[in-house]
């Protein structure tokens, strides 16, 4: 990830060594994992997402996987403009991969974000939140969301224009894209404007 300019305090490095310490993650950091929570002041955009996969905990990289690819191409955004901090941060709902389950990667763990979010959201002032399912989109907005993911993402304009809630870009996905066809057609043509309007590209 792009970083802060020689000599500058990082208060995300700052953060990072806080939730490090904390005895909650004192299993993760025993292994030599360090949290994934990526970010700066400036950060225009910032993506809230569900938790690590293994990959990305392997790396300290997220989303340079297939499902990065793909949510860069929503985003309208290059890898090299994605990757700077003082454009975009990546905040997920576990900042470590919580392991693997019966059926794909364990949900993130519950207290993690009500703990830490508000911390972060003391460092920075974007201009918009992408929202990352469901788990995401429970703690983020609350009451607001619809019955389903697939209600809550429908109706993304009705939270206004700082806020939209997306599907998670992964390729395992490719069945409720068919199914639902006015993602791409009608959000992702929007979420890129925004996308532009927030880094002012427009």
């Amino acid at each position: 990830m792009t970083g802060h300019p020689a000599g500058t305090d990082d208060p995300f490095a700052a953060l990072r060594d806080e939730i490090a310490a904390d005895p909650l993650n004192a299993s993760f950091t025993a292994r030599g994992w360090r949290p994934l929570v990526v970010g700066s002041p400036a950060s225009r955009i910032v993506i809230l997402s569900q938790a690590p996969g293994r990959r990305a905990q392997d790396s300290g990289i997220p989303f340079h996987d297939a499902s990065g690819d793909r949510l860069l191409r929503w985003l309208g955004l290059t890898r090299e403009r994605f990757d700077d901090v003082e454009k975009v941060a990546i905040v997920p709902m576990d900042f470590y991969y919580p392991g693997k389950g019966a059926s794909g990667d364990l949900p993130p763990r519950r207290g993690i974000a009500a703990a830490w979010h508000p911390r972060v959201f003391e460092l920075m002032r974007p201009s918009l939140r992408i929202v990352v399912g469901a788990y995401a989109q429970a703690f983020h907005l609350g009451d607001r969301r619809r019955e389903t993911l697939t209600e809550t993402v429908r109706n993304w304009r009705s939270y206004g224009p700082d806020v939209v809630p997306i599907v998670h870009p992964s390729p395992l996905n490719v069945g409720w894209h068919l199914r639902n066809p006015w993602f791409e057609e009608e959000l992702v043509p929007d979420l890129r404007r925004r996308v532009a309007d927030a880094l002012n590209d427009r």
